[in-house]
């Protein structure tokens, strides 16, 4: 997703270990990797019939809503997103949340959980200009957002670069080491920066969804680039494509 003066800028189904996409890569030249060796087939399996449940559940309508109102993403990402904020422990941390689309289903679904969660999201803000969700004033309109669909008091959002000292030091102070149950990244290309920056604070086995891996967008090449090699040292595990070009998978602490 891109904005002006902002970092987000903006099936067919072999069912087997080696791949678990639920959209069509942009191209075949873009198709996405295999899984990992590692990844859990059963888990990647669990995934794709929770998202087919949901579907045809009201957290899809739901959900449109706020693809209508917020959210660039596609409506199976966003019920991912909501299920995962449902299912995960700890707090929930998002870095580029634009209008306030994932940070509102990862509310939505934190609150269906039953326990109280600390969610986090980093918005720098900025302008989009001729899109269907065009904004004179980004995190203004996020804010709105949160408000719009009750979930405001449910979501802390800090209005800075991932990068800015100020914004390290807000998020370190929220969060202690291994707390983050859930981290959600959807702002610039240099995932590996963040994830290098925040790393200690995902629990091990955090999941993790990372928009922009695969696609057409300025952004895919850069982003997968960045997410390989932590894929390859096995610091992320890969369970999953959705979307337009979502990976999903999930945090390993290595010792």
């Amino acid at each position: 997703m891109f904005a002006e003066n902002s970092d987000h800028g903006a099936a067919k189904l072999p069912v087997t270990p080696r791949m678990a996409t639920l959209a069509p890569a942009s191209s075949p030249s873009e198709a996405p990797p295999a899984l990992n060796s590692t990844a859990s087939t059963d888990e990647v399996l669990a995934l794709m019939r929770t998202l087919i449940d949901l579907r045809m559940s009201p957290v899809r309508q739901l959900m449109e809503k706020v693809t209508k109102h917020s959210s660039m993403l596609h409506v199976d990402v966003l019920m991912l997103i909501y299920h995962l904020a449902k299912i995960s422990g700890g707090g929930i941390f998002e870095i580029g949340s634009f209008l306030g689309g994932s940070a509102i289903a990862a509310a939505q679904g934190a609150r269906a959980s039953g326990v109280r969660k600390k969610l986090l999201t980093v918005e720098p803000g900025g302008q989009l200009k001729n899109h269907r969700l065009a904004s004179r004033n980004i995190f203004k309109d996020l804010k709105k957002n949160l408000d719009r669909f009750g979930v405001a008091g449910d979501v802390t959002a800090i209005n800075g670069y991932s990068y800015d000292e100020s914004t390290i030091a807000t998020v370190r102070q929220a969060f202690a080491p291994g707390e983050v149950g859930f981290f959600i990244f959807d702002a610039d290309d240099q995932v590996g920066r963040d994830l290098n920056c925040y790393g200690d604070l995902l629990a091990d086995d955090c999941w993790v969804v990372i928009d922009d891996y695969v696609g057409t967008s300025e952004k895919a090449g850069p982003t997968r680039a960045a997410v390989d090699p932590f894929i390859d040292a096995g610091k992320l595990v890969t369970l999953g494509y959705y979307g337009w070009s979502t990976w999903v998978g999930r945090w390993r602490k290595i010792l």
